[in-house]
C-alpha cells in the first residue's frame, strides 16, 4: 500500500513496512556458478538492484552495470531479480546486497561462501627400496583448500593415524599429515594411501598411493615329502627361502660337505631329490640361502628306515602300541592302589568287631564289649 504527499508539482511515494527484499546465503565451489536471487512479495513497480561486496552495482533491474562477462541476468521482474556468477573465484566471496528503491531504500544482504578445492595430494619421504629396520616418515600434503581439508592414511585399505598440521596461505590452507614407520619385511608390497576429505569433494575424492619396496635378509625352512622315508623310496626336500632380493640359488650340503652322490641326489632350483633312498643317505642336510643383506640356513636330519624291520606301517603301529601300553600300565596302577586301600579299611573294621565277639550275641554288643563301657553309647548311636 502506498501513501502520497503532493508539494507543488512533486509527488513522493512512501511504501508500507511489509514491502522488503528477501535473499538467502549461498555456498558454491570454486569454479562453479552462483545464483543470487532477490524477491519482493509486494512491489508496485519499484526497481531492484544487486551490488557486490565492493558496493559496485551489478544489475539495476534488467540493466547490467558492471562489465564482467561472468555475471549474467537470469530473471528480472518487479518481484524478482536473479543473477548468476559463473567461474566463481575466492575473490568473489563476501556480502552481496539487494536494494529495493523505496523511500527510504530497503536492503537485504546475502553472504556468498566460496569453497576452495584442495589440490591432488602428494606423498614424499619414500625411499626405494627401504631396508628392514629403517625408520622412515611419509608426508602427505595438499594445497588450496578452504576450509582446511582433512587427510586420512590407509595401509592396504585399513585406516591408520597420522599427525596433521594446518597452515594458512592467504584465503586457503595447506594441510600436511605425517606418518612414521618402522619398516618391517611385512611392509614389502604394502600400499600406503593418503586420502583428502573435503566438503568440495563429495563426488570426486582425491588420493595418492605409494607402494613400499622393502629389502630384507632371507629366512629358510626345509619341507619334505615323506614323514618316515624308507629304503628304495623317492624323497624330495624343498628349501623354502624368503628374502628380498630373492636368494637364488640356494646351496645344499651334507654333514658339512658336498653332496656325495649326484646321480641319485638331484638339485633343481630349491629342491633336493633322492631318486632311490638307501642307508648311506642318513645324515644332516643343510640348505643355505644368501642375498646382499645376510645369510640364513636350515637343517634336516634324514634317517632312512628299513621297510622289512618296521613293516609297511611300522611307525604308525609302534606309536599306537606305545600309547596303549602307557594307558594299560596307568590303569593297573590305579586298580592296585584302590584294592590296597579298600582291603586296609575292611581289615580294621573286622578287627574292631572281633574284640569281645566271643561273649556278644551281635555286632553292636561286640563293639561295646571291645571298647569298654565308657564309650558304649556313642558306638551304638553311630551304628544305628
Amino acid at each position: 500500500e502506498a501513501f502520497y504527499a503532493i508539494t507543488g508539482y512533486t509527488v513522493y511515494t512512501y511504501w508500507s513496512s511489509g514491502q522488503h527484499p528477501l535473499v538467502q546465503n549461498q555456498t558454491v565451489t570454486e569454479g562453479g556458478t552462483a545464483n543470487m536471487t532477490c524477491r519482493v512479495e509486494y512491489n508496485d513497480q519499484t526497481s531492484l538492484q544487486w551490488s557486490n561486496p565492493a558496493q559496485q552495482t551489478l544489475f539495476f533491474g534488467d540493466k547490467k552495470a558492471l562489465r564482467d562477462n561472468r555475471i549474467e541476468l537470469v530473471r528480472a521482474s518487479w518481484s524478482e531479480l536473479t543473477i548468476s556468477i559463473s567461474e566463481v573465484t575466492l575473490a568473489d566471496e563476501g556480502m552481496y546486497t539487494c536494494s529495493l528503491f523505496t523511500m527510504p531504500v530497503k536492503t537485504a544482504k546475502a553472504y556468498l561462501t566460496v569453497l576452495g578445492v584442495p589440490e591432488m595430494p602428494e606423498i614424499d619421504g619414500l625411499t626405494k627400496p627401504a631396508l628392514e629396520g629403517d625408520e622412515i616418515t611419509l608426508t602427505c600434503m595438499t594445497h588450496g583448500s578452504k576450509p582446511a581439508a582433512d587427510l586420512r592414511w590407509f595401509r592396504n585399505e585399513k585406516e591408520i593415524k597420522g599427525a596433521k598440521e594446518v597452515n594458512a596461505s592467504g584465503k586457503t590452507f595447506t594441510v600436511t599429515s605425517s606418518l612414521q614407520l618402522l619398516v618391517d619385511r611385512d611392509d614389502d608390497g604394502a600400499a600406503y594411501t593418503c586420502k583428502v576429505d573435503h566438503v568440495a569433494l563429495l563426488q570426486t575424492p582425491q588420493q595418492a598411493t605409494e607402494v613400499l619396496e622393502v629389502h630384507y635378509a632371507p629366512r629358510v625352512v626345509i619341507t619334505n615329502s615323506l614323514t618316515f622315508p624308507q629304503e628304495g623310496q623317492y624323497l624330495k626336500l624343498e628349501c623354502v627361502s624368503k628374502g628380498n632380493p630373492s636368494p637364488d640359488p640356494v646351496m645344499w650340503t651334507k654333514d658339512g660337505g658336498e653332496l656325495p652322490d649326484l646321480e641319485r641326489m638331484i638339485v633343481e632350483g630349491r629342491e633336493l631329490t633322492f631318486t632311490t633312498l638307501n642307508k648311506t643317505d642318513n645324515g644332516t642336510y643343510r640348505c643355505e640361502a644368501s642375498n646382499h643383506l645376510g645369510t640364513s640356513s636350515a637343517e634336516y636330519l634324514l634317517y632312512v628306515y628299513d621297510p622289512n624291520a618296521m613293516g609297511q606301517h611300522g611307525p604308525d603301529h609302534a606309536l599306537i602300541g606305545g600309547v596303549v601300553a602307557v594307558v594299560v600300565f596307568v590303569t593297573l596302577c590305579l586298580i592296585i592302589v584302590l584294592g590296597r586301600y579298600l582291603a586296609r579299611h575292611k581289615g580294621t573294621y573286622l578287627t574292631n568287631e572281633a574284640k569281645g565277639a566271643d561273649d556278644a550275641p551281635d555286632a553292636d554288643t561286640a563293639i561295646i564289649n571291645a571298647e569298654g563301657n565308657t564309650h558304649a553309647e556313642e558306638k551304638k548311636e553311630y551304628f544305628i
